[in-house]
């Protein structure tokens, strides 16, 4: 399999968190490219986005909730739980994290754009919000699920696009979750950094 990824995106970090935490990592060919240059990509996914998990003998998978669920399911089902109110659980917070990366990453070109404020406001307000809610949420770092993973994410997210700024205020509970994610051997592997770094 391969998996055209870029660093700087908090979607293809979680597909290769869950391959790492699945065991997955060595079975999976990473390339890194430029979603906005790179012609592979949109002969792949006429949306031209990552993460894009191309399949041995099979259909391109693309949004990184599926290629997570068709991940796990490769695995034997390990991080997704199948029934229950733990389901229900761990696909809220992935919704959740997911809208609130994409609003932090609206937030992120805003800004260095110039966009209009009452758009910034709103992008910054849902993602504080999510950050917040994340606080009050009963996460646990030893064996975690995908919704653990996703929580994890944002605040990982935040500390990328700002690292001067500081989320950590007011969330102990959040801030001691993350780094103790943070130091998972999975979000090391994955750390976001620029296209411009080695």
């Amino acid at each position: 399999m391969q998996l055209f990824f870029a660093s700087t995106s908090p979607f293809a970090r979680k597909v290769r968190v869950v391959a790492h935490e699945l065991g997955l990592w060595e079975r999976i060919t990473m390339v890194e490219i430029d979603p906005w240059t790179d012609g592979r990509l949109r002969a792949m996914n006429p949306l031209a986005k990552v993460p894009t998990l191309v399949r041995d003998g099979g259909e391109p998978l693309y949004d990184s909730a599926v290629i997570c669920d068709y991940l796990d399911a490769c695995a034997g089902r390990r991080l997704i739980p199948q029934d229950g109110e733990r389901r229900w659980r761990a696909l809220r917070l992935q919704a959740l994290a997911a809208d609130a990366c994409a609003a932090a990453g609206r937030l992120f070109a805003g800004e260095r754009r110039g966009e209009p404020e009452p758009t910034r406001d709103r992008l910054a307000r849902a993602v504080e919000a999510t950050l917040d809610s994340l606080e009050g949420e009963p996460l646990a770092s030893e064996a975690p699920c995908l919704g653990e993973i996703c929580a994890a994410l944002l605040p990982c997210y935040c500390d990328f696009r700002w690292p001067d700024r500081d989320w950590r205020a007011g969330r102990p509970r959040l801030a001691a979750f993350t780094a103790a994610m943070a130091a998972r051997a999975s979000f090391q592997a994955t750390r976001h950094r620029l296209a411009t770094e080695t």
